[in-house]
């Protein structure tokens, strides 16, 4: 799924592209689930666009939008393979090197295309084959569209709104919360634009194990994670999400090599990195820099972390039949967590005010016991 980064890179192209530009043809199929699942439809989106000049292109996390000279603005998630196309455009997409598929026009799973009225005519498509993206229209002035559905349900972005996310309000969220801080981070009520890569090269650099609880959380600790979310993701922004250009040591460079058996990876610095299942993704972890400080609680087994992303994952972590209510509560808030960022996939228009998203429900799991960290870790 693209995050935060990869939007960053949608929306260069955009201002690039089409700020200051007036849409003289728009086309758009009606979708009943990426148009129709957020209240609008392709016949609607049309309408509102043809004639319309875009003033600005603009992001929070994975959402972004356009700035229209009129409302209503459209505000767009990307979902899992979307990606706006800009015909002509050589390092439009994120992908290291153009596809065959990048040379098509227009692009095979079109959900719109638009030509602008300039000369020359700039032409820009959305396509998406797994149909997770989002179109929906927000009728309101500019200055509110983050104050409406559905960017007021989601947290700050830590590139665009340092002035909310600070170290204390990070502190102050992370010990309300009782989860696995990987879960913590894919919350997109909590914190905008971080997904499975970016979470797993945050925790790296934080030296921080992607299980550990997040009520166990020193204060030193927390100032290290808010350093390493701002490095990460600004660094990331600023590349525009161009991997060739990450810094040798991140683990993106090494995360789509996988063992056949099941070995651990060797980093060019010679640490091995693992893969584990943790809040339902498949992530990388470096035990040698990453070492948990705190105990399981005695009703949480490691697989109650787990969510099953894979076939091999799923196996191994099927739950028995006979769980405890307590167990059953574990499971379900660790779910919840990572479920808050897909629902937003999912999820129907809300029908009048906008609302706040509700905060996961707290499961009972016992006492956390923390072991003194060595002065070796």
């Amino acid at each position: 799924m693209p995050e935060i980064a990869e939007v960053a890179r949608v929306v260069h192209y955009l201002r690039k592209n089409l700020v200051g530009k007036t849409l003289a043809v728009v086309k758009a199929p009606d979708d009943p689930i990426i148009f129709g699942k957020v209240g609008t439809s392709g016949p609607k989106f049309e309408k509102a666009m043809t004639g319309k000049k875009v003033l600005d292109a603009n992001q929070q996390g994975k959402y972004f939008w356009l700035i229209m000279s009129s409302p209503p603005h459209p505000v767009f998630h990307l979902g899992m393979s979307g990606w706006i196309h800009i015909r002509g455009e050589p390092n439009g997409h994120y992908r290291p090197k153009a596809t065959k598929e990048d040379e098509e026009w227009p692009p095979e799973f079109w959900k719109f295309k638009l030509e602008t009225d300039s000369q020359p005519k700039v032409e820009a498509a959305f396509a998406d084959p797994r149909r997770f993206g989002r179109i929906r229209l927000v009728n309101c002035a500019a200055e509110d569209i983050k104050s409406t559905t559905p960017l007021i349900e989601n947290g700050p972005d830590p590139v665009i709104d340092k002035d909310i996310f600070t170290a204390e309000w990070l502190e102050a969220k992370i010990l309300s919360k009782r989860v696995p801080i990987k879960g913590f981070l894919l919350n997109q009520s909590m914190i905008s634009g971080i997904g499975n890569w970016v979470s797993d090269e945050i925790l790296y650099n934080a030296k921080l194990h992607p299980e550990q609880y997040t009520n166990t959380f020193s204060s030193e600790m927390i100032k290290q994670l808010h350093k390493s979310i701002l490095y990460v993701c600004q660094t990331a922004v600023d590349l525009l999400g161009d991997s060739s250009k990450f810094p040798d040591e991140w683990l993106f460079n090494h995360r789509g090599v996988k063992s056949k058996t099941k070995a651990a990876i060797t980093l060019p610095n010679g640490a091995k990195m693992i893969y584990l299942t943790v809040a339902s993704r498949s992530s990388c972890v470096v035990p040698s820099v990453q070492k948990k400080i705190v105990e399981f609680p005695a009703d949480v087994k490691k697989e109650d972390l787990n969510g099953g992303e894979d076939a091999e994952s799923e196996k191994e972590i099927k739950p028995k039949a006979r769980a405890s209510n307590k167990r059953k509560a574990v499971v379900v808030e660790d779910e919840e967590v990572v479920k808050a960022e897909e629902e937003e996939l999912d999820k129907d228009e809300p029908k009048g005010k906008a609302k706040k998203a509700k905060s996961t429900p707290k499961a009972k799991i016992g006492k956390v016991k923390i072991k003194k960290a060595s002065s070796e870790d």
